[in-house]
């Protein structure tokens, strides 16, 4: 593993390509968590409060807000991914980010066939600009930013005179491959039109929607579980590695659930909702940290006898309350730890699967559009996506991490008492 597998999963992670995507990925959070509270008042779970919203005619405003958030954020990633690339490549930036805007719209329809068969002209298809549409924002963004900090960096533009202000001479340099960048676009489009499509949606059917179907499955929860965990256990941030394979998918899975909740329709599976995605992994898998250790950590601060484990425990238990558990991953510790490799692995994938099943046959239910913060802790994050039966939910995942990491802890606890009473 040290030898052949960490390094290729280190080589992949520092890819450009990678880099640029796990960077400009995060611009589209700030805006889904703004987007989540007004979208969580508006569908608050207290009736009481839903309907005074309601009678005093705030729901439309509520649900602009959430529409201007989460139906752009492929706008965001494009933009993002391509700001990111250059910016990592040390060029000017910015006018990267906007010809990954600009090829990014002229991939998509201008005009839509509306319910009275009328022709609608000058629109952006938002069915496009969210979820949907991601796949395509990653593959455009990373393309734009490639092409332009490639020209930039071999001179091919154009030069102003000494002199001239900064903003002006990066405003001429992004001509060269911005008309090269646009030129292309608008070939692709032609094509995929004269097919009777576009390039967004054929990316859809032919990749993304069956990547999707892949991560939401109980196979895609054991290998998200396996990488992460297992990369964590030598030492490597799993998290990096997973996120840059499956983070965007599983956004696209989140934003999918609350387009069927806009459109009128419950948010169910029969209906297409996806079980597992980002927030799935969030407060389900990676609650109180990857490894789901809080039971681990239950165990130091208050049955351990060792001196070690026992101020560990105390100085970690806040900490992973809040869903950081380093301390606890690195002082236990759990990287190349033969005694805990296993709970280590097992314990999130064991939740992953049981929780899988829970919101298939709908004893919870799935994840609309509202995220929370990764740091609010256990039971207040699942009332406050899923109500009740998402917090009881996060109770039995802590009871399940606290059975199974008791005995392996136990053992290491009692050999580090042996050490420290023979005084080593």
């Amino acid at each position: 593993m040290n030898d052949q597998v960490v390094p290729r999963a280190l080589k992949f992670v520092n890819l450009k390509g990678i880099v640029a995507l796990k960077e400009g990925i995060l611009y589209t959070l700030p805006l889904l968590i703004i987007g989540s509270i007004f979208l969580l008042i508006g569908s608050f779970p207290y009736a009481p409060v839903v309907e005074f919203i309601n009678e005093i005619g705030w729901k439309g405003a509520l649900d602009q807000v959430t529409g201007a958030t989460f139906n752009i954020s492929a706008i965001v990633a494009v933009v993002g991914i391509a700001y990111s690339y250059a910016k990592n490549e040390k060029v000017e930036p910015l006018s990267a980010g906007f010809l990954g805007f600009v090829c990014f719209l002229i991939t998509l329809r201008s005009s839509i066939l509306s319910e009275g068969n009328e022709v609608a002209t000058n629109i952006i298809d938002r069915t496009w600009t969210a979820g949907q549409g991601m796949i395509g924002a990653i593959i455009i963004g990373l393309i734009v930013g490639a092409v332009y900090s490639l020209f930039l960096k071999k001179g091919l533009t154009i030069k102003m005179p000494q002199g001239v202000p900064t903003n002006v001479a990066s405003s001429f340099a992004a001509l060269v491959p911005g008309i090269v960048l646009i030129t292309g676009s608008a070939i692709i489009y032609q094509i995929f039109d004269l097919m009777g499509t576009t390039l967004i949606e054929a990316i859809y059917h032919a990749i993304q929607a069956p990547m999707q179907g892949v991560t939401d499955s109980l196979f895609g929860i054991i290998l998200y579980c396996t990488i992460a965990t297992v990369f964590w256990w030598f030492g490597v941030h799993g998290g990096s590695i997973v996120t840059g394979i499956m983070g965007a998918l599983l956004l696209s899975n989140l934003t999918a659930n609350q387009a069927i909740l806009d459109s009128g329709q419950a948010l169910t599976v029969e209906n297409g909702a996806y079980i597992v995605t980002d927030q799935f992994t969030a407060v389900f898998i990676n609650l109180t940290g990857t490894g789901t250790t809080l039971g681990l950590v239950i165990f130091m601060a208050f049955f351990a006898k060792s001196k070690q484990l026992k101020e560990l425990g105390k100085l970690s238990f806040i900490p992973s309350i809040f869903n950081i558990n380093e301390p606890v991953i690195f002082g236990t510790p759990i990287v190349m730890n033969p005694f805990l490799f296993l709970p280590f692995v097992l314990t999130p994938t064991l939740v992953g699967v049981l929780m899988y099943g829970a919101i298939a046959f709908g004893l919870v239910p799935p994840f609309s559009g509202v995220t929370v913060p990764w740091t609010t802790p256990a039971i207040i994050s699942g009332f406050l996506l899923g109500g009740w039966r998402m917090a009881v939910a996060q109770v039995i995942i802590l009871g399940i991490s606290i059975a199974m990491y008791f005995p392996f802890i136990k053992k290491v606890d009692n050999m580090n008492l042996i050490l420290e009473n023979k005084g080593e």
